[in-house]
Formats: C-alpha cells, sequence, structure tokens
C-alpha cells in the first residue's frame, strides 16, 4: 500500500490489532498517530518499531470516550503532524457477562469505550476531512456485532452500533470523497481473548471453517486495503476478516 504524505490516526494502537494497524499503515509510508489511553509502555514499544523501520510516528494519550478530549486529540494530531487524512477507530474493551447479572457501569464502560468514542473522534475529525475533500474512515467493529454472543450483550450491542453508524454516515460524507467502512475481525490473539477458556477457544475453531484464529497483522490489512487510494469506490462496507466464522 502507498500512504505517502497522508496521516493517520489509530486510536487504541498501544497493543494488539492497533499496533499492528499503526505499523502496517507507517510501512506504507503514513504518518501515524499511535493513541493510547492507559498503556503508556505499550505505545512507546509500538512508536519504537515503527520508528525503526524507517516510520515516522507521534505518541498521543487520551480518554476518547470524553468528548473534548477527543476533540484535543485530533487537533493535536493535525497540528503536530499536519492534517489528518486516515482516521481507524479501534478503541475497545469488553467486560463480559450475562444480562441477568451485569452491572450498568459493565454496560456503560463499554459502549462508551467502544462507541462513544467512534462518535466522539470522528465528529472531531469531520470538519477537517470535509474541507479537504479526501478522507478514509475505517470503524473496527467485530463479528459479535453480526451474530450475537451469549455473555456479551453490551459488546455486541456496541459493535452492532458501530455497523449502522459506518453506513449512516458513508451516505452523509460520500459527496466529498470521505469512504467510511467497517472491518469485523473474527477470533484474534489479544488481550481481549486472553480471557477465553481452552474450551471456549476450541468452540470457536470449531465453528472457523479455516480451522485457526487470525492474526492481527491480517486484520490490519485489511484496514490498510481500504484506507488506500484506490480504494476509493468502496463505501459503506463490513469487511468481515473472520476465517469463515460468520458465515458458518
Amino acid at each position: 500500500m502507498e500512504f505517502s504524505n497522508r496521516v493517520a490516526l489509530v486510536t487504541g494502537s498501544g497493543s494488539g490489532i492497533g499496533a499492528a494497524i499503526a505499523r502496517e499503515l507507517a510501512a506504507g509510508g503514513a504518518k501515524v498517530a499511535v493513541h493510547y489511553r492507559g498503556n503508556a509502555e505499550g505505545a512507546r514499544a509500538v512508536m519504537a518499531q515503527i520508528t525503526e523501520a524507517g516510520g515516522i510516528c507521534h505518541i498521543f494519550q487520551a480518554d476518547v470516550s470524553v468528548a473534548e478530549q477527543a476533540a484535543a486529540l485530533v487537533k493535536q494530531v493535525q497540528s503536530e503532524l499536519g492534517g489528518l487524512d486516515i482516521l481507524v477507530n479501534n478503541a475497545g474493551t469488553t467486560r463480559d457477562g450475562l444480562l441477568m447479572t451485569m452491572k450498568e457501569d459493565d454496560w456503560d464502560v463499554v459502549i462508551d469505550t467502544n462507541l462513544r468514542s467512534v462518535y466522539t473522534v470522528t465528529k472531531a475529525a469531520m470538519r477537517g476531512l470535509v474541507r479537504q475533500k479526501w478522507g478514509r474512515i475505517i470503524n473496527i467493529t467485530s463479528v459479535v456485532g453480526l451474530s450475537g454472543q451469549a455473555g456479551q450483550s453490551n459488546y455486541a450491542a456496541s459493535k452492532a452500533g458501530i455497523i449502522g453508524f459506518t453506513k449512516s454516515l458513508a451516505r452523509e460524507v460520500a459527496s466529498r470523497n470521505i469512504t467510511v467502512n467497517a472491518v469485523a475481525p473474527g477470533f484474534v490473539p489479544t488481550a481481549l481473548t486472553d480471557i477465553l477458556t481452552e474450551d471456549q477457544k476450541s468452540a470457536i475453531l470449531s465453528n472457523t471453517p479455516i480451522g485457526r484464529m487470525g492474526t492481527p497483522e491480517e486484520i490490519a490489512w485489511a484496514v490498510a486495503f481500504l484506507a488506500a487510494e484506490r480504494s476509493g469506490f468502496i463505501t459503506g462496507h463490513v469487511l468481515s476478516v473472520d476465517g469463515g466464522l460468520v458465515m458458518a
């Protein structure tokens, strides 16, 4: 992929899928803003990996579920890196549990981190993207947002909301040469899947036609594809990268 002269912001990119996305975009020539909320050490490690490979990277801290911090983050990225062209909304968390016993805080934290942050950061970035009449917005949803998952009603609701947001915004901004798409990963080894038991992992693999978990790099490549100049005729699309799990 070729991203020279492009600036990319990847939220939640101090580890896991977000870190892989940041590395992939930087490898293609983008100046990358690595964002974190609490994992400063992880963000510094990602920055070191990118710079050692010859890329350009700055790190930024913010709680993107808070509108004022999200707006300040976007403004800082634009100031330090010279603009913003590619936005990847990746920040996410889980607080699993059956709905009957789910605490209200567990609902609110997941909705705020996963869904509200997509609203706050995208809204903050929108004026600049519209003004320059070019942009790529890629939102990280999940196969759980497409199919549901017992014990994850909060997570599934947040990820399904991202899909609706993606399709609606794609209609709003298409005339400005801004595309809005989503990537729906299947099960990928990250901190969010480390809590799964071996029985749960076996069940997932048995329902995945390809027969293995994905890798963060495979998700990152899909994001880079949607962010590319030549993907300008793709918008409002949800790309499942799941080894056939949803199909099954």
